[in-house]
């Protein structure tokens, strides 16, 4: 092991995944000189293993189930997918696993990429092994960075890891499809590989510890998703826990509480992320090693005055888009206070990430999708809103008829009647994805609902939800 001499930067990035490289890149428009530092891929969890390489596997899925909606094309489509033309096409968005892009992009902001194993060496020091052995020492005159996201987290089972069980990582970079499947869990991952691996031939057994599926959304959403699943074929089983679980010759062997024995090809473990920051150093600056990261809304690590946390690693909202916005919050705030400027850090200032309070989006790309921004019923209830919930079946909409014959789907939207906005809105149905964004706009805008009244969505489309929703509002 060789050690070089002490290179100092005006900010320094753990982490070169989406949240890292927005920080990088608001960093380095300030005119701060930053070092980046990744020990896997640049890119991320998030463009190889998680958002990119899921949504090119569900793409051909979702859309084969549209074609299924409308007559004149309906059988044209009832035969399988070309799995290995899915796979193909998934291996393309991950850039078969190589980050040369990315890397480019980096040199094209200017920021210096380190590879290998980086740790906090005390205040504002990091220092990075490289793949030789070799040493780097970093020094950040302003800022240190920490964007490492989070990792899979397995339950603690006697012999887990004997069994070889996927990860997220293991089934959106899988090679092949297996004939059996067991999907422990019931959150976005669970519900999306269910959906996947179904639609490309395997039978799924969903494992659900809880009621049902998607429980962070409202409970509407789970079930419409649920019930999908289990019309193409899955096995969903609710208030489930797997007591044991083995590989015995090949086959892997679940038992659950009730003591159902379940047999299966390969086994998903979809039960929750832990943070990367087990051995990143934070010992040498007074936090616990393996911890999550509390942070203010510029982002900074409570009781420091230059380490920040962005993404995942923070705990807020476990979200890549999220962790992207909060990224772009935090290097904006890095420069501004390197160059001595006020920051706007007040609610929905320049320098405060709000929306992870209030205006937080998610989309599920099941089928039906599930999106939804903001609060649900019960939490606007729990954080003390005085609210009513407006519901909506979608098929009382033109578009969604033209969209697809026999569509379903449901939205909610929360309005506080105190403030007379919305706390929060919730699509279900195909195509609802794209809708979102209307409804985080009304969200972050904190817009009055007597001012959507006129917003006038166009006719005949699926957004015309938004008046039905306002006229069921207004009675």
């Amino acid at each position: 092991m060789t050690e070089t001499e002490n290179i100092a930067y005006d900010v320094v990035v753990l982490g070169a995944g989406p949240v890292g490289e927005n920080v990088a890149d608001r960093t380095r428009a300030a005119g701060l000189s930053t070092a980046i530092v990744e020990s896997e891929l640049v890119g991320g969890e998030c463009s190889y293993w998680a958002c990119m390489p899921s949504k090119a596997l569900l793409r051909p899925i979702i859309a084969r189930a549209d074609a299924r909606r409308l007559p004149g094309l309906s059988q044209s489509v009832r035969g399988p997918l070309d799995t290995a033309a899915v796979l193909a096409r998934r291996d393309e968005y991950t850039s078969h696993w190589h980050d040369d892009g990315q890397v480019g992009w980096l040199d094209g902001i200017g920021a210096d990429l380190y590879r290998g194993h980086g740790r906090l060496a005390g205040p504002r020091t990091v220092t990075v092994t490289g793949p030789d052995g070799t040493v780097r020492t970093l020094t950040a005159r302003h800022a240190v960075a920490v964007c490492t996201g989070t990792s899979a987290q397995l339950p603690d089972l006697p012999g887990i890891e004997d069994v070889e069980p996927w990860t997220s990582r293991e089934a959106t970079s899988a090679e092949q499809v297996p004939g059996r499947l067991i999907v422990v869990g019931g959150g976005v991952v669970a519900a999306e590989m269910a959906t996947v691996f179904q639609a490309l031939g395997s039978r799924v057994t969903v494992l659900v510890r809880g009621k049902g599926l998607l429980s962070r959304m409202e409970p509407f959403a789970g079930e419409l998703v649920a019930d999908a699943l289990t019309e193409a074929g899955a096995d969903i089983r609710t208030g489930t826990s797997v007591e044991s679980v083995t590989r015995e010759n090949g086959t892997v062997v679940a038992v659950t509480g009730a003591g159902d024995r379940i047999e299966a090809d390969e086994i998903l473990f979809a039960t929750g992320r832990a943070p990367r920051t087990e051995d990143i150093g934070l010992e040498t600056v007074g936090l616990e090693a393996g911890s999550w990261l509390p942070v203010d809304d510029t982002l900074r690590v409570e009781g420091s005055d230059w380490l920040y946390a962005c993404g995942d690693v923070n705990h807020r909202a476990l979200l890549t888009h999220q962790g992207k916005y909060q990224a772009r919050i935090a290097g904006d705030a890095i420069g501004a206070r390197a160059a001595g400027t006020p920051l706007k850090a007040d609610p929905w200032g320049a320098h405060a990430a709000t929306a992870d309070h209030h205006a937080v989006p998610q989309v599920v790309f099941t089928d039906p999708e599930a999106a939804a921004v903001g609060l649900s019923l019960a939490e606007a209830e729990q954080a003390g809103h005085r609210v009513r919930a407006v519901d909506v079946d979608m098929s009382s909409v033109a578009g969604a008829g033209l969209y697809g014959e026999g569509y379903r789907g449901r939205a909610r939207m929360v309005v506080d009647l105190d403030e007379a906005i919305l706390r929060g809105v919730t699509f279900v149905g195909p195509g609802v994805g794209e809708l979102l964004h209307s409804a985080s706009v009304a969200v972050a805008g904190q817009v009055p609902v007597d001012r959507l009244w006129h917003a006038v969505p166009s006719y005949p489309t699926i957004s015309e939800v938004w008046l039905r929703l306002l006229e069921a509002y207004r009675g």
